[in-house]
Protein backbone atom coordinates (compact mmCIF):
# COMPACT_ATOMS: atom_id res chain seq x y z
CA UNK A 1 0.00 0.00 0.00
CA UNK A 2 1.42 3.10 -1.28
CA UNK A 3 1.58 6.15 1.14
CA UNK A 4 -1.12 8.56 -0.62
CA UNK A 5 -3.41 5.58 0.37
CA UNK A 6 -2.41 5.10 3.68
CA UNK A 7 -3.04 8.75 4.64
CA UNK A 8 -6.33 8.66 2.67
CA UNK A 9 -7.41 5.20 4.62
CA UNK A 10 -5.81 7.14 7.91
CA UNK A 11 -8.65 10.16 6.96
CA UNK A 12 -11.52 7.74 6.41
CA UNK A 13 -10.88 6.50 9.82
CA UNK A 14 -10.19 9.77 11.48
CA UNK A 15 -13.62 11.10 9.97
CA UNK A 16 -15.59 7.81 10.81
CA UNK A 17 -14.27 8.00 14.77
CA UNK A 18 -15.43 11.78 15.20
CA UNK A 19 -18.87 10.74 13.73
CA UNK A 20 -19.22 7.88 15.84
CA UNK A 21 -17.90 9.83 18.80
CA UNK A 22 -20.74 12.57 17.90
CA UNK A 23 -23.36 9.95 17.38
CA UNK A 24 -22.35 8.18 20.63
CA UNK A 25 -22.41 11.36 23.01
CA UNK A 26 -25.75 12.25 21.20
CA UNK A 27 -27.47 8.70 22.30
CA UNK A 28 -25.78 9.74 25.69
CA UNK A 29 -27.42 13.30 26.17
CA UNK A 30 -29.99 11.77 25.02
CA UNK A 31 -30.28 9.18 27.50
CA UNK A 32 -29.14 11.57 29.82
CA UNK A 33 -32.37 13.52 29.10
CA UNK A 34 -34.67 10.85 29.25
CA UNK A 35 -32.96 10.31 32.86
CA UNK A 36 -33.28 13.64 33.77
CA UNK A 37 -37.02 13.70 32.87
CA UNK A 38 -37.57 10.49 34.68
CA UNK A 39 -36.02 11.38 37.68
CA UNK A 40 -37.78 14.96 38.03
CA UNK A 41 -40.70 13.10 37.18
CA UNK A 42 -40.45 11.21 40.29
CA UNK A 43 -39.21 14.27 42.51
CA UNK A 44 -42.29 15.94 41.34
CA UNK A 45 -44.51 12.69 42.19
CA UNK A 46 -42.75 12.74 45.48
CA UNK A 47 -43.40 15.63 46.56
CA UNK A 48 -46.72 15.76 45.71
CA UNK A 49 -47.47 12.38 47.94
CA UNK A 50 -45.83 14.34 50.30
CA UNK A 51 -47.62 17.72 50.02
CA UNK A 52 -50.95 14.93 49.72
CA UNK A 53 -49.63 13.56 53.71
CA UNK A 54 -48.52 16.75 54.97
CA UNK A 55 -52.18 18.17 54.16
CA UNK A 56 -54.06 15.10 55.52
CA UNK A 57 -51.40 15.32 58.39
CA UNK A 58 -52.86 18.82 58.72
CA UNK A 59 -56.98 17.74 57.96
CA UNK A 60 -56.64 15.06 61.08
CA UNK A 61 -54.69 17.21 63.24
CA UNK A 62 -57.59 19.82 63.12
CA UNK A 63 -60.58 17.44 62.95
CA UNK A 64 -58.99 15.84 66.31
CA UNK A 65 -59.02 19.50 67.72
CA UNK A 66 -62.70 20.13 66.67
CA UNK A 67 -64.30 16.85 67.60
CA UNK A 68 -62.75 17.26 71.60
CA UNK A 69 -63.70 20.57 71.49
CA UNK A 70 -67.25 19.97 70.18
CA UNK A 71 -67.36 16.78 73.03
CA UNK A 72 -65.56 19.40 75.59
CA UNK A 73 -68.38 22.12 74.81
CA UNK A 74 -71.67 19.70 74.52
CA UNK A 75 -70.88 17.38 78.23
CA UNK A 76 -70.29 20.65 79.96
CA UNK A 77 -72.01 23.85 78.35
CA UNK A 78 -74.02 22.26 76.57
CA UNK A 79 -75.55 20.18 79.46
CA UNK A 80 -75.96 23.27 81.40
CA UNK A 81 -77.62 25.07 78.60
CA UNK A 82 -80.15 22.34 77.65
CA UNK A 83 -80.99 21.32 81.10
CA UNK A 84 -81.18 25.10 82.04
CA UNK A 85 -83.75 25.34 78.91
CA UNK A 86 -85.70 22.20 80.21
CA UNK A 87 -86.31 23.81 83.83
CA UNK A 88 -87.20 26.82 82.86
CA UNK A 89 -89.59 26.17 80.80
CA UNK A 90 -90.99 23.64 83.59
CA UNK A 91 -90.78 26.59 85.97
CA UNK A 92 -92.27 29.02 83.72
CA UNK A 93 -95.19 26.16 82.82
CA UNK A 94 -95.70 25.87 86.49
CA UNK A 95 -96.48 29.35 87.87
CA UNK A 96 -98.43 29.91 84.65
CA UNK A 97 -100.71 26.82 85.58
CA UNK A 98 -101.35 28.74 88.85
CA UNK A 99 -102.86 31.81 87.42
CA UNK A 100 -103.97 34.34 89.44
CA UNK A 101 -102.55 32.59 92.26
CA UNK A 102 -98.71 32.48 90.83
CA UNK A 103 -97.13 35.24 92.40
CA UNK A 104 -98.15 33.96 95.70
CA UNK A 105 -96.88 30.70 95.04
CA UNK A 106 -93.66 32.41 93.64
CA UNK A 107 -93.54 34.63 97.00
CA UNK A 108 -93.51 31.48 98.76
CA UNK A 109 -91.34 29.41 97.36
CA UNK A 110 -89.21 32.89 96.76
CA UNK A 111 -88.59 33.64 99.69
CA UNK A 112 -85.86 30.07 100.11
CA UNK A 113 -84.86 30.20 96.30
CA UNK A 114 -84.20 33.45 95.55
CA UNK A 115 -81.65 33.86 98.18
CA UNK A 116 -79.90 31.25 97.03
CA UNK A 117 -79.94 31.67 93.71
CA UNK A 118 -78.47 35.25 94.42
CA UNK A 119 -76.39 33.75 96.41
CA UNK A 120 -75.11 31.57 93.97
CA UNK A 121 -74.13 34.47 91.78
CA UNK A 122 -72.27 36.34 94.73
CA UNK A 123 -70.32 33.51 94.79
CA UNK A 124 -69.14 33.09 91.49
CA UNK A 125 -68.58 36.90 91.40
CA UNK A 126 -66.20 36.33 94.33
CA UNK A 127 -64.58 33.48 92.68
CA UNK A 128 -63.86 35.22 89.30
CA UNK A 129 -62.69 38.35 91.12
CA UNK A 130 -65.40 40.27 90.25
CA UNK A 131 -66.59 43.39 92.63
CA UNK A 132 -70.61 43.35 93.95
CA UNK A 133 -71.52 46.58 93.89
CA UNK A 134 -75.11 45.49 95.43
CA UNK A 135 -76.86 42.46 96.24
CA UNK A 136 -80.78 41.91 97.16
CA UNK A 137 -81.38 38.86 98.34
CA UNK A 138 -85.17 39.09 98.15
CA UNK A 139 -87.77 41.45 97.84
CA UNK A 140 -91.65 41.37 96.97
CA UNK A 141 -93.73 43.93 94.75
CA UNK A 142 -90.92 45.27 93.20
CA UNK A 143 -92.00 48.03 90.00
CA UNK A 144 -90.34 45.11 87.41
CA UNK A 145 -91.55 41.86 89.45
CA UNK A 146 -87.62 41.34 90.45
CA UNK A 147 -87.18 38.93 93.46
CA UNK A 148 -83.53 39.90 93.83
CA UNK A 149 -80.63 40.31 92.08
CA UNK A 150 -76.84 41.32 92.29
CA UNK A 151 -74.59 43.79 90.45
CA UNK A 152 -70.98 43.79 90.02
CA UNK A 153 -68.15 45.14 88.15
CA UNK A 154 -65.12 43.89 86.61
CA UNK A 155 -62.29 44.14 84.29
CA UNK A 156 -62.84 44.11 80.73
CA UNK A 157 -59.68 43.60 79.60
CA UNK A 158 -58.94 40.44 82.04
CA UNK A 159 -59.84 37.12 80.26
CA UNK A 160 -60.42 35.44 83.49
CA UNK A 161 -62.85 37.53 84.72
CA UNK A 162 -64.33 37.86 81.52
CA UNK A 163 -64.93 33.87 81.09
CA UNK A 164 -66.30 34.75 84.71
CA UNK A 165 -69.23 36.09 82.83
CA UNK A 166 -70.67 32.76 81.76
CA UNK A 167 -70.53 31.19 84.88
CA UNK A 168 -71.49 33.79 86.84
CA UNK A 169 -74.27 33.88 84.51
CA UNK A 170 -75.57 30.18 85.18
CA UNK A 171 -74.32 29.87 88.54
CA UNK A 172 -77.78 29.18 90.19
CA UNK A 173 -77.97 26.08 87.55
CA UNK A 174 -74.96 24.69 88.90
CA UNK A 175 -75.08 25.70 92.74
CA UNK A 176 -78.56 24.93 92.96
CA UNK A 177 -78.19 21.68 91.25
CA UNK A 178 -74.85 20.69 93.41
CA UNK A 179 -77.31 21.51 96.72
CA UNK A 180 -79.64 19.00 95.34
CA UNK A 181 -76.96 16.35 94.74
CA UNK A 182 -75.72 16.89 98.09
CA UNK A 183 -78.81 16.43 100.26
CA UNK A 184 -79.59 13.49 97.83
CA UNK A 185 -76.20 11.47 98.89
CA UNK A 186 -77.32 11.71 102.36
CA UNK A 187 -80.96 10.79 101.65
CA UNK A 188 -81.47 9.01 98.85
CA UNK A 189 -77.67 7.31 98.45
CA UNK A 190 -79.05 4.42 96.27
CA UNK A 191 -80.03 6.55 93.87
CA UNK A 192 -77.04 8.47 93.97
CA UNK A 193 -75.00 5.23 93.22
CA UNK A 194 -76.36 4.84 90.26
CA UNK A 195 -75.86 8.01 88.97
CA UNK A 196 -72.00 6.75 88.39
CA UNK A 197 -73.16 4.98 85.22
CA UNK A 198 -73.35 8.40 83.13
CA UNK A 199 -69.90 8.82 81.22
CA UNK A 200 -66.34 9.26 82.46
CA UNK A 201 -64.19 9.48 79.66
CA UNK A 202 -64.50 9.65 75.41
CA UNK A 203 -64.92 5.76 74.92
CA UNK A 204 -68.26 5.82 77.34
CA UNK A 205 -69.53 8.12 75.21
CA UNK A 206 -72.37 6.52 73.26
CA UNK A 207 -76.30 7.24 72.57
CA UNK A 208 -77.92 4.23 73.23
CA UNK A 209 -76.02 3.16 76.42
CA UNK A 210 -76.38 6.59 78.05
CA UNK A 211 -79.88 6.33 77.12
CA UNK A 212 -80.41 3.38 78.92
CA UNK A 213 -78.50 4.42 82.11
CA UNK A 214 -80.77 7.37 82.38
CA UNK A 215 -83.41 5.02 82.48
CA UNK A 216 -82.14 2.78 84.97
CA UNK A 217 -81.40 6.58 86.78
CA UNK A 218 -85.21 7.87 86.68
CA UNK A 219 -86.36 4.02 87.77
CA UNK A 220 -84.50 4.24 90.51
CA UNK A 221 -85.31 7.31 92.31
CA UNK A 222 -88.85 6.46 91.82
CA UNK A 223 -88.35 3.34 93.46
CA UNK A 224 -87.85 5.20 96.49
CA UNK A 225 -91.06 6.91 96.73
CA UNK A 226 -92.51 4.89 99.50
CA UNK A 227 -89.79 6.42 101.78
CA UNK A 228 -89.66 9.52 104.31
CA UNK A 229 -86.44 10.53 102.58
CA UNK A 230 -87.87 10.90 99.45
CA UNK A 231 -90.53 13.50 100.30
CA UNK A 232 -88.67 15.09 102.36
CA UNK A 233 -85.80 15.54 99.12
CA UNK A 234 -89.20 16.29 97.37
CA UNK A 235 -90.43 18.83 99.52
CA UNK A 236 -86.79 20.99 99.69
CA UNK A 237 -86.77 20.28 95.72
CA UNK A 238 -89.88 22.65 95.55
CA UNK A 239 -87.98 25.52 97.20
CA UNK A 240 -84.85 25.88 95.24
CA UNK A 241 -85.37 23.70 91.54
CA UNK A 242 -88.57 26.86 91.29
CA UNK A 243 -85.75 29.45 92.02
CA UNK A 244 -83.38 27.48 89.32
CA UNK A 245 -84.46 29.60 86.45
CA UNK A 246 -82.33 32.53 84.52
CA UNK A 247 -83.34 35.86 83.87
CA UNK A 248 -82.57 37.47 80.56
CA UNK A 249 -79.64 39.66 82.44
CA UNK A 250 -78.31 36.24 83.59
CA UNK A 251 -78.41 34.80 80.04
CA UNK A 252 -77.19 37.97 78.25
CA UNK A 253 -74.23 37.89 80.64
CA UNK A 254 -73.46 34.22 80.45
CA UNK A 255 -72.78 34.94 76.31
CA UNK A 256 -70.55 37.04 76.70
CA UNK A 257 -68.22 34.71 78.72
CA UNK A 258 -68.93 32.15 76.88
CA UNK A 259 -67.39 32.77 73.79
CA UNK A 260 -64.33 34.13 75.44
CA UNK A 261 -64.49 30.75 77.03
CA UNK A 262 -64.91 29.16 73.38
CA UNK A 263 -62.00 30.24 72.11
CA UNK A 264 -59.50 30.45 74.99
CA UNK A 265 -60.45 26.00 75.01
CA UNK A 266 -59.65 25.89 71.31
CA UNK A 267 -56.63 27.52 72.02
CA UNK A 268 -55.52 25.06 74.90
CA UNK A 269 -56.80 21.87 72.34
CA UNK A 270 -54.07 23.03 69.68
CA UNK A 271 -51.53 23.47 71.97
CA UNK A 272 -52.32 20.16 73.53
CA UNK A 273 -52.60 18.20 70.32
CA UNK A 274 -49.44 19.95 69.25
CA UNK A 275 -47.64 18.92 71.82
CA UNK A 276 -49.03 15.29 71.75
CA UNK A 277 -52.79 13.82 70.77
CA UNK A 278 -52.51 11.76 73.71
CA UNK A 279 -52.55 14.88 75.81
CA UNK A 280 -55.65 16.36 74.08
CA UNK A 281 -57.14 12.85 74.88
CA UNK A 282 -56.65 12.77 78.30
CA UNK A 283 -57.83 16.45 78.76
CA UNK A 284 -60.68 15.78 76.57
CA UNK A 285 -61.66 12.52 78.84
CA UNK A 286 -61.48 14.55 82.09
CA UNK A 287 -63.74 17.54 80.49
CA UNK A 288 -66.12 14.17 79.72
CA UNK A 289 -66.00 12.72 83.03
CA UNK A 290 -67.01 16.20 84.93
CA UNK A 291 -69.68 16.52 82.30
CA UNK A 292 -71.01 13.54 83.43
CA UNK A 293 -71.39 14.20 87.16
CA UNK A 294 -73.02 17.33 85.95
CA UNK A 295 -75.30 15.44 84.10
CA UNK A 296 -76.00 13.54 86.94
CA UNK A 297 -76.57 16.20 89.14
CA UNK A 298 -78.88 18.27 86.42
CA UNK A 299 -81.23 15.03 85.73
CA UNK A 300 -81.79 15.53 89.77
CA UNK A 301 -82.94 19.09 89.15
CA UNK A 302 -85.03 18.49 86.00
CA UNK A 303 -86.91 15.77 87.64
CA UNK A 304 -87.89 17.52 90.77
CA UNK A 305 -88.90 20.43 88.17
CA UNK A 306 -91.11 17.74 86.05
CA UNK A 307 -92.89 16.31 89.31
CA UNK A 308 -93.90 20.30 90.02
CA UNK A 309 -95.03 21.06 86.29
CA UNK A 310 -97.48 17.96 86.53
CA UNK A 311 -98.92 18.82 90.27
CA UNK A 312 -99.51 22.13 88.90
CA UNK A 313 -101.52 21.14 85.76
CA UNK A 314 -103.86 18.87 88.55
CA UNK A 315 -103.94 21.81 90.48
CA UNK A 316 -105.26 23.71 86.89
CA UNK A 317 -107.49 21.28 86.86
CA UNK A 318 -109.50 22.13 90.44
CA UNK A 319 -109.26 25.98 89.81
CA UNK A 320 -111.05 26.51 86.52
Amino acid sequence: MCSGEILLYYQFLTVEFFRIKDFAGAQVSCLESVVFEADSRYNAEEAAREGGRGRRKIMEYFKDVLISLLLQIVFTVGVIVIFGLLIGFCNKAFYSNFKRHARAVCYATGFIGTPVHELSHALFCLIFGHRITRIVLFQINSADGTLGYVEHAYNKRNVYQNIGNFFIGVAPILVISVIMFVIAYFLLPAFVDTLGTLPASIEDVEFVPLMKNIWEIIKTFFSLIGTWQWWVFFVIGLFLCLHMTLSTADIKGAWSGFVLLLIVLLIVDIILEAVSGGLLTSFTSVVISIGGYLLSIMLISLIISLLYLIISFVFRIFIR
